[in-house]
């Protein structure tokens, strides 16, 4: 171990806790910061192998989204802005969770089945939230890369999908953009006005949004941005961190759970609003009506409308693509009929986590992806790019076809494909609805949402839950399914499906059914099928008042 004393070193200032395991999962490691310093030294450790391996630039964001404050966690990017490779996670929870006095050697470990050339030079870019726990987790992280031997940028406060940016910039050689934060808003806020400038009867009533920053990053980075767009959008900032406590009572979580407006914000009846997570990668929206009802406009809905209106600039210029909604099973299933039926748009389901969509989306020519939290984007495939290129440089184009082939073009670079980006999909959202015409009501009325409840059940052994089918059907524990398919059939326009939580001893239940009553029905009926076929405990799920 001769070879690593500077990593044996700076190591022994960040040390392992005992009894601490931690799983890298899609959001990376996420626990109470106290208990992440080794964690986030290792993961600078981790970064600096990956950029070996890759021969590209490493992100790692210090963050923990929707969280509450005291958490924190820590994610790696990999080269085009995706999520780290599953084949690292393994090798992160491997890192993260030996011994301390094992610890160079289960990084030799990686570095042989990594098959890492460690003669490689390694850069890694850095970003964090506004956490108090994140300034000492990220120099904790930076600690790492230097440990290696590698070269670090540290960005400071970004918001989670602009790191993700900033490290397809660089190893795109500026070919993705500028990765700085000053080329981040001067791309997507050119973009938004050019989509936007010729939109007809668009008042400045209509050009006002109320957004929820979750007194997160996003808040700051929205105040930053907003000078670029030109005052084409009028933003009235809540919950921006001047007094409020990180998603407290607030935020894209806190909104879609808890389906009401967040604490701290006013709005008139019919006027939009929108919320983000902790650190701006998640966006639902939402108004309230003249009979003070809540209405919430969430992943499904967003992603609806942007297929719509993909598909009608497509048709307008005949560009052939192959255009599909990916959904996980939480979606509602009102917004997959209208997207196969109404629409005619391929859907395909994929298991929960954003990373499965995101791979699923890179099938198609043009893949819109969103879980139902409000979490995604839009993929477009290199081949649907040069096409729609194409259209604008054609010198025989009409006027009408020219018009909309440069709305595709400026609909492309206001997207950030890179991973979902509240203040990007937020930007494609207003474009969308100036473009249209379209008020926030109008929007909603496209299709309108079965009911549906969430519930959880505590197990002994999260295990014998085992799903397939994109986690809508159970393959185990025995009889479980055939409950389940006897109890849905007993509902109108219903269906209902489990899976185990990924972190804690829980099966999580949705269902989903024509009334609130019999939605709510349904899922207390499944709870109890699942407590009593898969080893439930703490006593028996009641039923909802």
């Amino acid at each position: 171990m001769a070879q690593f004393p500077e990593v044996s070193k700076q190591s022994s200032l960040h040390p392992k806790p005992a009894d601490v395991f931690l799983q890298y999962a899609t959001a990376g490691f996420r626990t109470n910061a106290k208990l992440l310093d080794h964690v986030m030294f290792r993961m600078g450790v981790l970064a600096t192998l990956r950029s070996k391996k890759t021969n590209a630039t490493i992100g790692v964001m210090v963050t923990a989204s929707h969280n509450p404050e005291e958490d924190n966690g820590v994610k790696l990017i990999d080269p085009m802005g995706e999520m780290l490779s599953q084949t690292w996670e393994v090798f992160a929870t491997q890192l993260a969770n030996a011994d301390q006095d094992d610890f160079l050697t289960a990084l030799m470990d990686v570095i042989e089945k990594g098959s890492v050339d460690m003669s490689r030079e390694a850069n890694v870019f850095v970003g964090k939230d506004t956490r108090s726990s994140s300034a000492s987790l990220s120099q904790a992280v930076l600690d790492g890369v230097s440990a290696l031997g590698g070269r670090s940028r540290d960005y400071g406060l970004l918001t989670t999908p602009q790191l993700h940016y900033m490290v397809r910039c660089h190893n795109t050689r500026g070919e993705y953009g500028e990765a700085t934060l000053e080329g981040y808003y001067k791309k997507l806020s050119q973009a938004f006005i050019q989509l936007t400038k010729n939109a007809s009867n668009c008042t400045d009533d209509q050009k006002h949004l109320s957004v929820d920053a979750a007194n997160g990053i996003g808040a700051l980075k929205l105040r930053e941005m907003e000078c670029y767009l030109n005052k084409e959008l009028h933003i009235s900032l809540f919950n921006d961190g001047s007094r409020g406590k990180l998603n407290h009572r607030c935020g894209a979580d806190f909104v879609k759970t808890q389906q009401k407006a967040p604490t701290g914000l006013t709005m008139n009846p019919g006027e939009r609003g929108c919320s983000f997570d902790g650190d701006a990668d998640r966006i639902v929206y939402y108004y309230i009506d003249s009979e003070g009802q809540f209405h919430l406009l969430d992943g499904d809905k967003i992603a609806t409308l942007i297929c719509t209106f993909l598909k009608e600039l497509f048709t307008q210029v005949g560009l052939n693509l192959n255009v599909a909604v990916v959904q996980t099973a939480y979606a509602n299933g009102s917004s997959t009929h209208y997207l196969e039926d109404t629409m005619k748009v391929m859907v395909r389901c994929t298991k929960t986590g954003v990373k499965h969509l995101h791979h699923a989306a890179q099938e198609f020519d043009v893949g819109v992806y969103f879980e139902a939290n409000g979490h995604g984007t839009v993929l477009f495939s290199e081949a649907a790019e040069e096409q729609i290129r194409q259209l604008v440089e054609d010198a025989t184009a009409d006027e009408e076809r020219k018009r909309v082939a440069l709305l595709l073009q400026n609909t492309v670079n206001v997207i950030n494909q890179t991973v979902g980006d509240a203040i990007s999909d937020m930007l494609l959202i207003e474009a969308i609805l100036t473009i249209k015409g379209m008020t926030v009501q109008q929007w909603d009325a496209i299709y309108g949402d079965l009911p549906n409840r969430q519930l959880k059940v505590k197990v002994a052994d999260r295990r014998v839950i085992d799903t397939t089918d994109a986690e809508r059907r159970v393959v185990s524990p025995a009889g479980l399914q055939e409950s389940i398919d006897t109890l849905v059939r007993n509902h109108r326009r219903a269906r209902a499906f489990v899976r185990p939580s990924g972190t804690e001893d829980v099966v999580r239940v949705y269902a989903e059914a024509e009334t609130r009553e019999s939605a709510d029905a349904l899922a207390h009926e499944v709870s109890l099928a699942v407590y009593r076929l898969a080893g439930g405990v703490g006593g028996e799920p009641k039923p909802l008042l």
